[in-house]
């Protein structure tokens, strides 16, 4: 069963024997597409398999969607073999996080934490699915790019993308951690079975009841809906 944030006794105890705090970006961090901005991104990517007369390609749920991962994973799951298309799709998609980073929404009290950690010692980096460079580039912009020693996003292998563990193992490697050493905040049923596969504990951020639905579901241990369990502490 998850714990939810007021069942916490003090944020520290949640952070026991740990050197280093993975960050998932879009949603703990900030929230790169707010208000649905991802589907204009996801209409391209088809309009651009339209082009090439590879939007067979995709489901019908698929040619509906959200979001622009979904496509990306499509194509590259039912053609692998079309390594330059799928290219093309990943490189527009960067593109447009970046363009996105610059509009982000920070999420309230991410930056007042990731400086408290990185004051604390701790070592922290960016575990994301989506593009490092638009990880760095929000990071940059909001004065947070010094608290972190490595961001890790997605590699032109998809089939690396979370859930797989490959970003989070990337980032113990980079940070000289030992798994049992860190511990990871992600906002998706993704990250919770990322985090999992690399042995690596787990903290659900849960914005809305939604969220927070999805991440116990997934058997997220513990599940806040807001950073005050450490920002209320002196």
């Amino acid at each position: 069963m998850a714990v939810e944030v007021d069942a916490v006794r003090g944020g520290g105890a949640l952070l026991s024997g740990v050197r280093g705090v993975l960050f998932d970006f879009d949603g703990p961090v900030c929230r790169l597409f707010p208000n649905g901005s991802s589907l204009p991104v996801a209409d391209e990517l088809r309009a651009l398999l339209a082009r090439a007369g590879a939007k067979q390609l995709l489901t019908a749920r698929e040619e509906q969607g959200k979001d622009p991962h979904a496509v990306l994973r499509a194509v590259h799951r039912a053609s692998p073999e079309r390594e330059d298309l799928v290219d093309a799709l990943e490189e527009h998609v960067s593109v447009r996080e970046v363009a996105a980073a610059h509009k982000a929404w920070p999420t309230p009290g991410a930056a007042e934490l990731i400086r408290r950690l990185s004051q604390r010692g701790l070592r922290l980096a960016v575990v994301t699915n989506n593009s490092a460079r638009a990880a760095s580039s929000y990071l940059e912009s909001h004065g947070l790019q010094g608290c972190f020693d490595v961001v890790h996003g997605r590699t032109r292998d998809l089939d690396l993308m979370k859930p797989h563990p490959d970003v989070v193992v990337r980032a113990l490697r980079s940070l000289g951690l030992r798994r049992e050493e860190a511990v990871m905040i992600g906002d998706s049923p993704a990250d919770v079975n990322a985090a999992r596969r690399a042995g690596v504990r787990f903290i659900g951020f849960g914005r809305n009841s939604h969220k927070e639905s999805e991440l116990r579901g997934a058997g997220a241990p513990v599940v806040l809906n807001s950073y005050a369990v450490w920002l209320d502490e002196r």
